[in-house]
């Protein structure tokens, strides 16, 4: 995979733009460390950054061009059908000069137009330029595994694969206090809009067609939608299961550079694993620990599954002083702030496979097409109440009397009681919102100096829960279209790529995804048990221990750093009174209570939401302030 930057202009691209996409291109060089290019005519600028995975030579660089030079392409992504697609073209007499899956995208748009992106198997953003009409085409895969930024800024449209490639368009850094609202509440901005009010994602499943005297901006993809759901049998289902997910981990082993797969110890990993290694004896898997960190480290389940399926495995066990040497460069990455703070052991587990491989499987989208999260089995319970249930939502409130930390686990049970108690009292929209939430939306509103208005913020939420019925399935949909690409899979691709190493995640092959949308939540989920087609399929195949276990996030001990290695940093120097107050961006005396929050026996998500507060202030001291002393 690799990374992308253009800019069209329907009058002429000038020689600042030309420097300014020479800038953007060479901050992607972590994405794209094997070759780079520039491709510029009157009306286009196209920049990419190469990490070669299929066919390594020179031929495959990009941008790259039709046999008849009449389109240009750059892309980033695995089209893992590609093989197919490219004999149905020789078929029809179009021509080829290299080996990649590149130029059967472009020969693919040649031959069927924009629908041609129907006919794609794999992970995507791409732009293709006619040099005949002078029009470009964007686009995003169906579930937003790759991503894509872009803006009108000007008379121009600039996009790139990470908003750093872009900022050297912008003149002037407007921020968008409705993104941060939403930021402060969820940890990470789950709409289309980013930290600048410049700059937009391009949602999973879109393109953009722009003329010279045109512009349009609609889906090609949208997940099948039924509630007719398939009546078969368990066993028919578990077949068609494993026949699905052998396929897709069987198609993402294409590679012409090593590869190996991450392996955390937990169901998903487990299983791309265990099918992977059937494929590909001794296959690398590759764990992460921590040696101070008991509650932490899992990397004893992971070990217990290498053996099981004999695979090379490596384990890398940190310490807290490898995680806080790491946590500097993590953060001088991030391009807008983004509070999702297993960011941080996939940016070092990415780093350290890196050394090893340069591609790896995980096993992200499966707790959101096959509901795995805890939030998940608290919305069935909700929506399908038993007596424990009842009892929680009458007596529930007691919990809230105890103590609250996740950093232990009769603190956690309390905390997650008490959340849980709320929920019940509220609506189905209120409980999601609440549920996907760290914070609440007052709180947010109270962070910011600056607020968002009740019809806005409104607005986002209508967004974020348009999917929403009285279907249980539904809010694995609307976990697919928010919680999925803005946090889970921002995550896998920002912090890998930072790293040169792609990640492929079979569970978001869009057969396995259409297939798990056609079955009816009783076979996911039910009072005792979540993932559960999964865990009925593949527990005969993996150890006990990995299905018995309970649910673990890829969590690290800030509660420990804030109370001691990072307490000078964070308090002293980086939030420190005055320098809050004269920025006049976030409420110092709510920051000041959280503090305090922090160094009681009952922190609750207090370190979740100082996290939070950290990241924005590191990325505001780099992006904003020094920008404007440089301006």
């Amino acid at each position: 995979m690799c990374g992308l930057v253009g800019i069209y202009k329907q009058t002429s691209v000038l020689e600042q733009d030309k420097a300014s996409l020479k800038i953007g291109m060479e901050s992607l060089s972590g994405r794209g460390p094997d070759y780079s290019s520039i491709f510029s005519d009157q009306f286009v600028g196209l920049a990419h950054t190469r990490l070669s995975i299929i066919d390594t030579s020179s031929a495959g660089n990009q941008p790259m061009m039709d046999a008849n030079n009449q389109l240009v392409m750059v892309y980033n992504g695995e089209f893992y059908n590609y093989k197919a697609e490219k004999e149905i073209l020789l078929s029809k007499g179009y021509q080829f000069k290299n080996q990649t899956d590149t130029e059967v995208l472009i020969n693919m748009y040649l031959a069927y137009g924009e629908s041609f992106l129907q006919r794609i198997n794999g992970c995507f953003s791409l732009a293709i330029y006619s040099q005949t009409d002078h029009s470009l085409l964007l686009a995003r895969d169906r579930f937003g595994i790759k991503p894509l930024y872009w803006g009108k800024i000007n008379d121009s449209i600039v996009f790139g694969s990470e908003i750093k490639s872009i900022e050297p368009f912008i003149v002037s850094k407007n921020l968008d206090y409705n993104a941060l609202h939403q930021y402060f509440r969820f940890n990470y901005i789950p709409t289309s809009q980013t930290v600048y009010s410049e700059i937009s994602k391009l949602e999973p499943g879109h393109l953009i067609k722009v003329g010279l005297d045109s512009f349009e901006k609609k889906p090609f993809y949208q997940l099948p939608y039924s509630r007719q759901y398939i009546n078969n049998s368990q066993d028919v289902n578990q077949s068609k299961l494993k026949q699905l997910l052998s396929d897709a981990v069987e198609r993402r082993l294409v590679s012409d550079v090593p590869l190996g797969t991450f392996l955390s110890g937990g169901v998903d990993s487990s299983i791309v694993s265990l099918l992977a290694a059937r494929q590909l004896p001794r296959i690398n898997t590759f764990s992460i620990g921590y040696k101070n960190e008991p509650l932490f480290d899992e990397t004893r389940f992971a070990q217990l599954v290498a053996k099981r399926i004999h695979s090379n495995h490596h384990t890398f066990s940190l310490t807290n002083s490898d995680l806080l040497e790491s946590l500097f460069p993590f953060l001088d990455y991030l391009d807008e702030p983004f509070a999702d703070s297993s960011g941080l052991p996939v940016f070092i587990l990415s780093k350290l496979t890196q050394a090893h491989v340069k591609v790896a499987l995980s096993g992200d989208g499966a707790d959101e097409i096959f509901a795995g999260y805890h939030k998940h089995g608290a919305h069935y319970k909700a929506l399908y109440p038993d007596l424990s249930t009842n009892l929680i939502k009458f007596f529930g409130g007691i919990a809230n009397a105890f103590p609250q930390s996740r950093n232990s686990k009769m603190g956690n049970l309390a905390r997650q009681i008490s959340k849980f108690h709320a929920g019940l009292n509220q609506t189905n929209k209120e409980r999601y919102l609440s549920w996907l939430s760290v914070n609440s939306s007052q709180y947010a509103n109270q962070i910011l100096i600056k607020k968002s208005s009740g019809a806005t913020i409104s607005a986002y939420e209508d967004i974020i829960t348009q999917y929403l019925t009285d279907d249980f399935n539904d809010i694995l949909r609307s976990d697919v279209a928010i919680l999925l690409p803005n946090d889970m899979l921002t995550k896998a691709d920002k912090f890998s790529m930072a790293n040169g190493l792609e990640v492929r995640t079979p569970f978001l092959d869009h057969h396995v995804v259409e297939w798990a949308f056609s079955l009816s939540s009783t076979s996911k989920i039910n009072h005792q048990q979540k993932k559960k087609i999964l865990v009925d399929t593949f527990s005969p195949h993996l150890p006990v221990d990995v299905f018995n276990r309970p649910k673990h996030g890829f969590e690290v001990p800030l509660l420990k750093w804030f109370r001691t290695e990072l307490y000078t940093f964070l308090f002293d120097e980086l939030l420190e009174e005055e320098k809050i107050k004269v920025q006049g961006q976030l409420n110092f005396e709510l920051i000041n209570q959280l503090k305090m929050q922090l160094m009681s026996n009952s922190p609750g998500d207090a370190v979740a939401s100082l996290w939070a507060i950290l990241v924005f202030q590191y990325w505001y001291d780099k992006k904003i302030v020094n920008f404007s002393k440089k301006n």
